[in-house]
């Protein structure tokens, strides 16, 4: 499981070991570093080996920029959307609600994943290498959903018709809820899916189809509206152009859920129409009348701590009120999350790095030069799509699926890199390991 993060350094460090110090051993420890940090992303207790790898890896990299000894390449077309956002929420800093915690969750939840996406697209930038981080998180998911599901149901003893719930789990809980945790659980099937459809050989299906599965039997179980139909809209983008390979899925899609699983009575259209979540998006709305242009600030915990939510909830119609004593502290929604902490435009922004990088996805899915390429624009574009449906409905801005949107963004400006590498209006600069450091011309 382990191979494909230590096969990035094997050749630099052999020959490290021919001289007294090499930073070449410096430049392969960031890849292993992240490897590491991306594999226990989803297990709960593991808060220190997180902060050892993920500060390690910043160290490891500042200290080589500093001495000049790696390409550091900022050129992505996710570049300028990047700054424009952060350079806004920046701007609202002076403005918060709670101006300590926005300054601290700027650091921790924008600038650190920011970071940690220019990372990735720098020492991850070969086909070999986005094909051994793809099989890091597919082990993680694979190795997260077997142990939740056997912590959960044999061993603390739940009937199989209870949904997934963190709040239970203990041991083998999430530090987010379950149904958030399906973004990274449906991103490691789509990865999975597009293995698949590559020529690999009959023994790598057999084990990627053996992740498959209890991936996809977590996915049911935690019974989330949004997970299905995130799942569903995927598997139409990644599978479309494999018609009878869609069409069983699909087909066994509905019949679980149909039949199987006691979901069915929670997708009707009358039970969705009455979802509490309407009334909370609504609660969102009300407050973003009073702070339309910077937002309350964006501090995660300001919207529950700071705001009177009870004030806000009594301006509503009675009819779309939440119940006294059960005001919901958190938007559930990725879109307007961001509109009440950061206003319209800080909206607008976050909507640019998004329409940006299906554009990239698009580029590369359409006219990728061979099939790897574009196989790995429309499973980019899959996975953020079954992310921001996800999101949709859940609570998505804690450090578990920020990090599996951030490697989503790395991942598919990798495929955009390779894609620009070899259209003819680009000049790819290559070192002797065939790791692409720059991009000459083109729209980068």
């Amino acid at each position: 499981m382990f191979e494909s993060m230590c096969q990035f350094g094997k050749e630099r460090f052999l020959k490290g070991r021919e001289g007294v110090f090499s930073f070449d051993l410096l430049s392969s420890a960031v890849p292993i570093l992240m490897g590491i940090y991306i594999f226990i992303n989803p297990f709960p207790h593991m808060t220190a080996i997180k902060g050892i790898c993920l500060y390690l890896s910043f160290v490891l990299v500042c200290s080589l920029l500093i001495v000049k000894k790696i390409d550091f390449s900022f050129r992505t077309p996710l570049l300028v959307p990047f700054c424009l956002f952060i350079g806004w929420v920046l701007y609202g800093l002076f403005f918060a609600v709670d101006k300590e915690n926005s300054i601290h969750d700027f650091h921790a939840h924008l600038l650190r994943y920011v970071a940690i996406y220019f990372i990735i697209i720098n020492f991850f930038n070969s086909r070999r290498q986005l094909i051994s981080l793809a099989r890091v998180i597919v082990a993680s998911s694979t190795v997260y959903s077997i142990g939740g599901l056997i912590y959960f149901y044999l061993v603390l003893g739940h009937d199989w018709t209870t949904r997934f719930s963190y709040a239970e789990t203990g041991l083998m809980g999430c530090e987010v809820l379950g149904n958030s945790i399906c973004a990274l659980v449906i991103f490691s099937i789509l990865l999975s899916l597009n293995f698949c459809m590559n020529k690999e050989p009959l023994r790598g299906k057999v084990i990627l189809l053996s992740c498959l599965i209890p991936q996809t039997v977590l996915v049911f179980l935690v019974q989330s509206r949004g997970a299905f139909i995130a799942l569903f809209l995927s598997l139409m983008l990644i599978l479309w152009k494999n018609k009878k390979t869609l069409m069983l899925m699909l087909l066994i899609l509905l019949i679980v859920v149909a039949t199987v699983l006691p979901v069915k009575d929670a997708l009707t259209v009358d039970d969705f129409l009455k979802n509490p979540r309407v009334k909370v998006w609504l609660s969102t709305l009300a407050v973003v009348k009073d702070y339309p242009t910077v937002g309350i600030g964006f501090g995660n915990e300001t919207y529950r701590d700071k705001l009177d939510l009870m004030m806000y909830n009594n301006r509503l119609p009675q009819e779309y009120r939440q119940r006294k004593g059960y005001i919901v502290g958190a938007p559930h929604n990725i879109f307007l999350n961001i509109l009440v902490r950061t206003g319209y435009l800080g909206l607008a922004l976050f909507l640019s790095i998004i329409v940006v990088f299906f554009w990239m996805c698009g580029r590369c899915a359409l006219r990728g030069e061979d099939d790897f390429i574009r196989r790995w624009g429309v499973c980019m574009g899959a996975a953020i799509l079954s992310f921001l449906v996800i999101g949709m409905f859940e609570q998505m801005f804690h450090h578990v699926t920020e990090l599996v949107l951030y490697t989503i963004f790395a991942m598919g400006t990798i495929v955009w890199k390779l894609y620009s590498s070899m259209s003819g209006d680009t000049v790819p600069v290559i070192d002797t390991d065939s790791r692409i450091t720059g991009i000459i011309g083109g729209n980068q």
